[in-house]
């Protein structure tokens, strides 16, 4: 069987678990350079490659919750003040 296959039925078994969908709060004080290398974490863990043999999110969960990880990382670049960097990097990045 393909291993993406099987970590995706972890994961889906892991996330239908008894009081998975209970809401939690997190306060959590994190220094801003993790703030931008959390955020591009999220955003390079929803890439369907993976870097450096790592595994990516599976598909279906990559799906299911990518608008509520980058919605995370938006409101945590937003309360660090590191939206406009984080554009601004991102724009180096892709320039040609």
């Amino acid at each position: 069987m393909d291993s993406k296959i099987e970590i995706a039925r972890v994961y889906d078994t892991l996330l239908c678990s008894p009081g998975m969908d209970e809401i939690v709060k997190i306060d959590l004080k994190i220094s801003r350079k993790a703030v931008l290398i959390l955020c591009h974490a999220i955003e390079k863990g929803s890439d369907e490659t993976g870097k450096a043999g790592l595994p990516s999110l599976p598909e279906n969960i990559s799906k299911q919750f990518s608008e509520l990880l980058f919605g995370i990382s938006k409101d945590c670049l937003e309360k660090s003040g590191l939206d406009l960097l984080s554009q601004k990097l991102k724009a180096l990045v892709t320039a040609p």
